[in-house]
């Protein structure tokens, strides 16, 4: 489907002509992204988890140790919240109600899944490729310790919604502002600095190509804001 459909917990009731549903738009912006975070209920009480993640098809993949307690929690199947956001601008108007934030924001709310096996090691791939793309074809594999050490949880995007902001500053020409005062948007971008290489790593050892390639990821996700 071209299209994510809407359900009663994802229909925007605030702004929501802001609400974007094509799944492509959906996927790269969460395929833009680094971190995201997810929210789940432990004890009784909201807990947000910032992780990192990958996606591959219609599918979300999280990671983190078996020996997290909050992990092992979300993987028994209880209901959880992901959130992935680009804060594109920061909107200035002739007025501090008025001014806002350019911003793509994607919630996906679902139940995740463990794996194991074969599709545990595909998904664990995934993420690298999405943080660190093309490491792998430059390290060594992951152990089979290292593996069991890993929790991967799926999470389907069947549920999700997407609402953008990426225009100027709201104004009318009779609003009746005092023109004098500056109104536009100044740009969030992301920019990646200089690698910096490890104590034990020779001089003589250039910088990889993935190296290059994150970067190159992190400062090729710019904002769409107009100013």
């Amino acid at each position: 489907m071209s299209t994510i459909p809407t359900t009663s917990r994802t229909s925007i009731r605030r702004l929501p002509e802001r609400q974007q549903t094509d799944r492509e738009q959906i996927y790269a912006a969460l395929d833009a992204g680094l971190v995201a975070h997810v929210a789940v209920v432990r004890d009784g009480y909201p807990v947000v988890l910032p992780v990192g993640y990958g996606r591959s098809g219609d599918d979300l993949f999280i990671h983190g140790s078996t020996g997290s307690g909050i992990f092992r929690e979300i993987a028994d199947g209880r209901p959880v919240a992901v959130c992935v956001t680009h804060l594109d601008g920061l909107v200035f108007a002739r007025s501090t109600f008025d001014s806002s934030m350019n911003y793509r924001s994607v919630v996906v709310l679902g139940r995740a899944e463990k794996l194991e096996d074969a599709e545990k090691s595909a998904a664990l791939e995934v993420i690298v490729d999405n943080l660190m793309p093309s490491r792998r074809q430059e390290v060594r594999p992951i152990t089979k310790r290292e593996l069991a050490a890993t929790l991967v949880l799926r999470i389907p995007l069947t549920e999700a919604s997407m609402k953008v902001r990426a225009k100027g500053a709201s104004e009318e020409a009779d609003d009746g502002e005092d023109r004098s005062v500056w109104a536009g948007v100044l740009p969030i971008l992301r920019v990646a600095g200089e690698p910096e290489s490890s104590e034990l790593t020779p001089q003589t050892v250039t910088v990889p190509a993935s190296v290059r390639q994150a970067a190159a990821k992190v400062e090729g996700v710019l904002a769409g804001s107009t100013v």
